[in-house]
């Protein structure tokens, strides 16, 4: 049970940031308890992310002040913060996968025995966290030989390694499988029993009320207000997140009117997939959804050409495709919004303008000249559609915040004008306003007659979106469900291999 009278192990008083005269954090106020979890929420760009930067010294606050244990500062310095016990577990891990876990763990921090580097005396110690944590991983192995989740528990003993008291972690679930998360669950209520405070920062509200004793709601760059977890309700969070009730999680949809086929496939095989066969008709929202590792992806990465195919059909429109790279994909009005939009989506040291344009160059040149005025209208149009929050299409997109880095993605594909879209889990890791407006845009598309094939590991989602859901399991598909078949219970039964007999059904 959550207590207030432990006293404050961090507080934050009246902090400001701003960058190129836009306010990232404005006055911002928090005290943050010994042994408590203390989640963070709000929208992408509310100012989650300067606020943990903040704290770990990486950035340098224009006012205000920080207060640890009592003692003042005007900033930290990385130093400073780890000497007085904080730890940070980023959303990309900072993990060399050539060395094992025990030497990642003490990596700047070596044990020495003299001159010489005490390998031993490192996986010793080592062990001793992992079973303090009662995680079982032998600190020899290579990180690279890890999966992510034991990535993530390793950035976790390093924390602990350098005698952290207070640990944040920035969307720690996003990448993890539904296991990893029960794991990292466990993992989280371990800590706190040990003394360890958690600052957790989820854009999952049901995350928020599994694990934490107060939540701080976050908007524009200023502290709204802070719960106590269990007296409040989702439904309270969302709406000072947003600035507004959302009445409904999916918005309403008007059916395009038609009922041809965009999409063909016939018993794809390859990529670790075999004999999946299902159409996609014009102005449909098609799911296709399974455990980690079932193939979702890899079919996409064959109708995208990123991935030959070795057997079966693929026809767009009729007519059958024999795309051997993207580039063929592109030019037969196909789009792929991917799964890791940092990694493969955008190129985060470009600008907005740049990024949109990227896709089409062919179409903004003449003589291999690109027509500038053409480029910046194309980046404008669709910035003004997609709401990209952003002062000049000149940003680089690494300066967005989660979801606007989403929309730019989107944007990018969108430019192409495509008859057949595919999303990769379109909202992960972006909050529930952003998640609203992407499912207005998806709604949009299918209602101009496109295509639309969503991959998703939210149930949720699917179902609230898709026509109809296509489950895969160990690289086959198991059945296709209308949508008067839906649940959350069904799609689990087909995901589960060898639950349910697998079926031959094609659309």
């Amino acid at each position: 049970m959550y207590r207030a009278d432990f006293g404050a192990i961090l507080q934050l008083k009246n902090i400001s940031k701003a960058y190129s005269g836009i306010h990232a954090l404005d006055g911002v106020s928090l005290d943050v308890n010994r042994g408590e979890v203390h989640a963070l929420a709000g929208e992408n760009g509310a100012g989650k992310s300067t606020l943990i930067k903040i704290c770990s010294g990486a950035v340098c606050p224009d006012g205000g002040k920080i207060i640890i244990d009592g003692k003042d500062f005007s900033h930290l310095t990385p130093k400073t913060s780890q000497e007085k016990g904080i730890g940070v577990i980023y959303q990309e891990f900072n993990l060399v996968n050539q060395l094992s876990v025990a030497e990642n763990i003490f990596l700047g921090r070596e044990i020495t025995k003299g001159i010489i580097i005490d390998k031993k005396e490192m996986e010793r110690r080592a062990a001793e966290i992992f079973k303090q944590l009662s995680i079982d991983i032998n600190p020899q192995t290579l990180v690279s030989s890890l999966s992510v989740g034991y990535q993530q528990i390793t950035e976790i003993a390093k924390a602990l390694s350098m005698n952290a008291r207070l640990i944040i972690m920035d969307e720690p679930s996003a990448p993890l499988t539904n296991a990893e998360t029960s794991r990292l669950f466990s993992l989280v209520r371990t800590l706190k029993k040990a003394g360890i405070t958690i600052i957790y920062i989820s854009h999952r509200l049901e995350e928020i009320f599994e694990l934490s004793d107060r939540v701080t709601v976050m908007r524009d760059g200023k502290k709204i207000e802070t719960f106590e977890t269990a007296k409040t309700s989702p439904r309270a969070i969302i709406k000072r997140m947003v600035g507004r009730e959302l009445k409904e999680t999916f918005p309403s949809r008007k059916k395009y009117d038609g009922k041809e086929a965009a999409l063909e496939v016939k018993n794809l095989s390859g990529n670790g997939v075999k004999n999946i066969s299902f159409t996609v008709k014009r102005g449909e929202v098609f799911g296709i959804t399974g455990l980690m590792g079932a193939g979702r992806t890899e079919i996409a990465e064959m109708i995208f050409a990123i991935k030959p195919k070795s057997a079966g059909e693929i026809k767009l429109n009729g007519t059958e495709l024999s795309c051997k790279i993207p580039r063929d994909a592109i030019d037969k009005e196909i789009a792929l919004v991917p799964e890791d939009r940092k990694k493969h989506g955008v190129l985060l040291s470009f600008t907005i303008r740049e990024n949109i344009a990227m896709p089409i160059l062919k179409k903004l040149s003449k003589l291999f000249v690109i027509n500038k005025t053409k480029e910046r209208a194309a980046a404008e149009k669709y910035c003004l559609e997609l709401k990209i929050k952003t002062p000049t299409i000149e940003q680089a997109v690494k300066n967005l915040s989660g979801g606007n880095q989403q929309k730019v993605v989107l944007a990018k594909w969108l430019a192409t004008q495509p008859k057949l879209i595919i999303l990769d889990e379109p909202t992960r890791g972006i909050d529930v306003g952003a998640k609203y407006e992407i499912y207005k845009l998806i709604n949009d598309i299918a209602l101009n007659g496109k295509a639309v094939i969503i991959i998703s590991s939210e149930m949720p989602e699917l179902i609230g979106l898709c026509d109809r859901i296509m489950v895969i399991a160990e690289g086959a598909m198991m059945k296709i469900l209308e949508k008067k078949e839906f649940s959350q219970e069904t799609i689990m039964k087909y995901a589960s291999a060898g639950s349910a007999k697998k079926e031959g059904d094609a659309a």
